[in-house]
Order: structure tokens, then C-alpha cells, then sequence
């Protein structure tokens, strides 16, 4: 078998402006899932990250935000086969932090945290990643789906149904409220009721 050639200077100024574009990103969406008490810090999970990334600058899209979105979902799945490698198979965490709303009272503040802490803490860990990618990591509906693997019209309606979900938890009913009676269908409902 024989060696991979050798990355041309042109790769490595690429690879070079995209880890300093990138780092600091993605170590935070690394430290928002790595939980507590893990035992690889967020610095390895990314350094692995951008190994894999290295190694693979042949498949990066060639677009900056794309290539953003690319090492999201590459540092994803290294923090995922860390939790394999480690036993843990816990669905991921994001810690809320400095997310509060700035309000004229500082106890209401705490408070307003507190609820949504609680609510987030109610949500599925699929529903947690879906709103993370939106909110956190500010990646378009186009770029969380590459994160996710899956289709950019299905990521939407899976965050329309996070967003649902939170509210649900927010308003303080752990139960959705009960959906409206579906609409008529003017072809079934109406040829029914003729043959009646």
C-alpha cells in the first residue's frame, strides 16, 4: 500500500484559513454537547475533528459556510464514536449558557433561565440538537442538514416541531395541546355524504 501523496502548498493555505475560520466554532459546539464528565476534553474531540478533516480536504465543499457545516458534522460524529468508545450512549447535552434575556429586573432573569433550563431539559435529545444547530451554532436549514445527514426540508420540519415542543415545555404543560379536527377534504368528505 503506498503512502497518500503529499498535500500541495495551495491545500495546505485552504485547510489552514479554514481551521482559523473554524476553531473557535466548533470548540464551542463541542463543549455544548461533551457532557460533564467525560473523559476527553472538547480540545481532543476537535483536534480529532480537524484530523479527520485534514485527511479528508479532497471531499470539503468548496464553499466557505458549506465548509463550515462540514467540520460541524465531522466534530458531531467524533464526539458521537467518543461517547461508542466510552460506554456512554447518552443522547447529547447542550449546557444553556448566557442564553438569558436581558430584563430590568435580574430576578426575573433568573427566573426566565431557570424555566427554560427546565423546559430544554424536557426536550428529546434529537429535538435538543435540532434547536442547538439553529440557535447556537446559527447554521442555515441547508447546513444543519448536512450536520444531521438528512434533507434540508426535513431538518425544517423538525425544527418547526422543536420549537413546538419547547413551547409546550415553556408554557408549562407537559402534554401538546389537542390538534384542531382535520379540514374536510372535498373529495372524499362530500362524495361520502352523497352515497349516504
Amino acid at each position: 500500500m503506498s503512502p497518500p501523496p503529499l498535500p500541495d502548498a495551495a491545500d495546505e493555505q485552504r485547510f489552514h484559513a479554514l481551521y482559523t475560520d473554524v476553531y473557535a466554532d466548533v470548540l464551542r459546539f463541542v463543549n455544548r454537547r461533551l457532557p460533564s464528565e467525560a473523559t476527553s476534553s472538547a480540545e481532543d474531540v476537535v483536534a480529532d475533528a480537524l484530523l479527520v478533516a485534514w485527511r479528508r480536504f479532497e471531499d470539503a465543499p468548496r464553499r466557505r459556510d458549506a465548509q463550515r457545516a462540514w467540520v460541524f458534522g465531522i466534530a458531531r460524529n467524533c464526539l458521537l464514536t467518543s461517547r461508542r468508545s466510552s460506554g456512554r450512549r447518552q443522547a447529547l447535552t447542550v449546557r444553556l449558557a448566557d442564553q438569558g434575556e436581558a430584563t430590568s429586573n435580574p430576578h426575573d432573569a433568573v427566573i426566565a433561565s431557570l424555566d427554560l433550563t427546565t423546559a430544554w431539559q424536557r426536550l428529546d435529545p434529537g429535538e435538543q440538537e435540532v434547536l442547538a444547530l439553529a440557535v447556537f451554532e446559527d447554521l442555515t436549514s441547508a447546513q444543519a442538514a448536512l450536520v444531521l445527514s438528512t434533507t434540508a426540508t426535513a431538518y425544517r420540519l423538525r425544527l418547526m416541531r422543536a420549537r413546538r415542543a419547547l413551547r409546550v415545555h415553556l408554557d408549562g404543560t407537559d402534554t401538546p395541546r389537542p390538534a384542531a379536527a382535520p379540514p374536510r377534504h372535498p373529495l372524499t368528505d362530500d362524495t361520502l355524504e352523497a352515497t349516504r
